[in-house]
């Protein structure tokens, strides 16, 4: 597998735009040895090539990492070995950002490759407004969801890896909790992050940020290798507390996730009031429809949830997920599968038997699955390349 060192000496990183205070939010290019232009997208006026090309988004639960935070060796490799431009961008983060932040990244960020020539080393290209394919991993699988349901041109393929946000009304996401539920990890004490708990106080203000890398404590740490960087611990916490949806919206007083939480309670008793017995199993949520949930969910906030989108427009879907994963359950991506397949989109579900989260990155991966991973080259190549 190629280094990190490797892979960075291989890059071209620009700026996409700028935060306030001067904040800048980049991407890197990793352009093919040998790039393909379809014949008949060779400009006449210009005599540059015109690449398909992937976007593609990290993981981190929204909250932490960065362009090179968990970065798929093995989708990069194929898509460049396809002539395809690969694209790594950042976007901001939660909180103080919310999703709305995170959209306007996505549309900034295809303004940005869309609209200009594009320079990587020696090399000086456009991107093809006709091919452009988008895909992330976990959070990342949800950027990828809200780019094809906000950017413009509109993404011609999407390839979501255990990606969150395919069902966000189930209890994994609204209900408080109080035991292990997320990977096996302790429980977290809230108090030990009060800095990134609302109501922000002004005293200690959180700072917007694109760029969160992970960082470890050392082995002598009295938990090994512990996660030193706080965020690496924020989306697990907001699960644990039941209001992720409050700070990935932003609204918090009242609380969607209190009024989403609601609505389940309402139509399976009063039992489990407290949803810890339904927090580690989200298929045995009750079934509500969008219009239950639009009822509580204002109109400003339809735009980053994508079960409630345009499904009919959604461009050709793959979607992959381990039957075991607890960060992101499965039917998160069973529920966006049905709903694409009652949309008439061409969309496919590979679902990886007793596999957790972020299985794609074990030591063994390209061994164990090299047929899938060769499947997403076909995929991409088909969607792209006429």
């Amino acid at each position: 597998m190629t280094s990190l060192v490797d892979r960075l000496d291989e890059h071209t990183t620009l700026e996409y735009k700028k935060l306030e205070g001067s904040l800048p939010i980049s991407l890197d290019i990793y352009y093919p040895p040998q790039p393909y232009t379809a014949p008949s997208r060779v400009p006449s006026d210009v005599p540059l090539p015109v690449i398909p090309t992937v976007v593609y988004f990290h993981a981190g639960g929204l909250t932490v990492g960065n362009r090179e935070s968990w970065f798929p060796n093995w989708l990069h490799k194929r898509v460049n070995s396809l002539g395809y431009v690969f694209i790594s961008a950042d976007y901001q983060l939660i909180p103080p950002s919310t999703a709305h932040d995170i959209v306007k990244d996505l549309q900034d960020l295809f303004a940005f490759i869309t609209g200009r020539e594009m320079q990587s080393g020696e090399a000086t290209f456009k991107v093809d407004c006709d091919r452009i394919a988008v895909c992330g991993s976990s959070a990342g699988g949800l950027c990828a969801y809200l780019a094809v349901m906000n950017c413009e041109p509109k993404p011609k393929a999407l390839l979501s890896l255990y990606g969150m946000g395919g069902d966000f009304f189930t209890w994994h996401y609204i209900a408080p909790k109080t035991s292990v539920f997320f990977r096996g990890r302790e429980m977290l004490d809230p108090a030990n992050f009060a800095k990134y708990l609302y109501p922000f106080q002004p005293e200690d203000p959180l700072h917007k940020t694109s760029d969160s890398p992970r960082a470890y404590h050392p082995q002598s740490y009295h938990i090994p290798n512990y996660p030193a960087n706080e965020r690496m611990l924020l989306a697990r916490l907001y699960l644990q507390m039941g209001n992720f949806l409050d700070y990935y919206t932003g609204m918090h007083e009242p609380s969607l996730s209190a009024l989403l939480r609601d609505i389940l309670l309402a139509r399976e008793g009063e039992e489990n009031k407290e949803g810890n017995a339904r927090a580690l199993d989200s298929s045995s949520s009750p079934t509500s429809t969008a219009e239950d949930y639009k009822r509580v969910i204002p109109p400003t906030q339809f735009s980053i949830f994508p079960q409630l989108a345009d499904h009919g427009s959604w461009p050709p879907t793959l979607l992959w997920h381990g039957t075991a994963d607890t960060a992101v359950p499965i039917e998160d991506s069973r529920n966006m599968h049905k709903l694409l397949e009652n949309a008439g989109v061409p969309v496919q579900l590979i679902e990886f038997e007793n596999q957790e989260h972020s299985f794609d990155y074990s030591p063994n991966a390209e061994d164990l699955w090299k047929e899938n991973f060769d499947g997403v080259k076909a995929f991409f190549d088909k969607w792209l390349r006429n």
